[in-house]
């Protein structure tokens, strides 16, 4: 691909970066976090991504119950309790001036989702390209659904290309097509997320149908090298059954060699807490690596490499 020019000072919203990942692409990763998600996924590990805009998370367990946080906030957000029980947190009066997270003393207030430029982002990234080179690895955008700030996410993509890092995205394939089109030929590897075939029970468990997300799959392995992801969740898709009609459809798709099965977790269940918000999995045990070997047995039959855990 012909190098572009990128638009440095192009705006967007993260909430996270995580360096030295080595299971979202090849070789050692940084991951940029973009906020904003059109689906609600009831086992969602990263919630606060869920909006556009930032939030605030509260630690109920390491508050000190000072009121610093109370005298600071003009919003009168915060109604300060007594030792052991949590404050009182109206979230509909936050504007998310950062006034309490600054005098909170021991960090139980934080506010996730910065604006950053494009610009910001390279100059953090650059601080890894030792590693990337040594590890043939890069960089990966994940989410939220990073295609949700799809002019953001394109202006990175370039910026990183421009180094000679190479690209990766997490998606859900969840987007116009047209955004598909502009965004997705600057990603060298996609990791694509099909989670579920039946589009009753994909809207029921994601709060969208996967119509969309199916017929964005067929373009997005068209125009980059692609795996797909499939998170099993017991309730949702923990069957033979399911795991069978996703390999199915991925057979129609252009050249996806590897599915990767990734057994659910309840990491980031707490993170619910910290919004003031009900985690819907909470019945749900972690699935260990031997509970998915039947359908891991099923990716393998079909033909495709298959990696349990991502």
């Amino acid at each position: 691909m012909a190098q572009e020019q990128v638009n440095y000072e192009q705006k967007g919203i993260v909430f996270n970066m995580q360096r030295f990942s080595v299971r979202d692409g090849d070789g050692v990763r940084t991951i940029v976090f973009l906020k904003g998600c059109p689906l609600h996924c009831r086992w969602c590990s990263n919630p606060e991504s869920q909006t556009l805009k930032p939030v605030l998370l509260y630690a109920a367990n390491d508050c000190v119950h000072c009121g610093r946080c109370v005298a600071a906030c003009r919003n009168h957000v915060i109604t300060l309790s007594e030792p052991g029980v949590p404050n009182i947190l109206d979230r509909s009066r936050c504007h998310l001036l950062g006034e309490c997270t600054a005098v909170c003393p021991v960090g139980a207030l934080t506010i996730k989702g910065k604006e950053m430029t494009v610009a910001e982002v390279v100059k953090e990234l650059k601080k890894d390209e030792a590693a990337y080179r040594r590890s043939g690895g890069g960089v990966t955008i994940s989410g939220g659904e990073g295609l949700v700030q799809h002019e953001f996410m394109k202006e990175v993509l370039k910026g990183c290309l421009s180094q000679g890092w190479t690209t990766c995205a997490e998606t859900t394939g969840y987007a116009p097509p047209e955004v598909i089109e502009e965004v997705i030929p600057y990603v060298e590897h996609v990791l694509l997320d099909i989670k579920c075939i039946d589009p009753v029970k994909h809207k029921e468990h994601t709060g969208v149908d996967n119509a969309l997300i199916l017929s964005n799959a067929k373009r997005i392995t068209e125009i980059s090298r692609t795996t797909v992801r499939v998170p099993v969740i017991p309730g949702f898709n923990f069957s033979a059954e399911d795991i069978r009609q996703i390999v199915e459809f991925v057979k129609t798709l252009h050249q996806v060699k590897a599915i990767h099965l990734l057994p659910y977790h309840s990491l980031g269940s707490n993170k619910y807490d910290l919004l003031g918000r009900e985690y819907l999995m909470e019945t749900r045990e972690n699935l260990k690596k031997e509970a998915v070997a039947d359908l891991e047995r099923i990716v393998l039959e079909a033909g495709f490499e298959c990696k349990v855990g991502g």
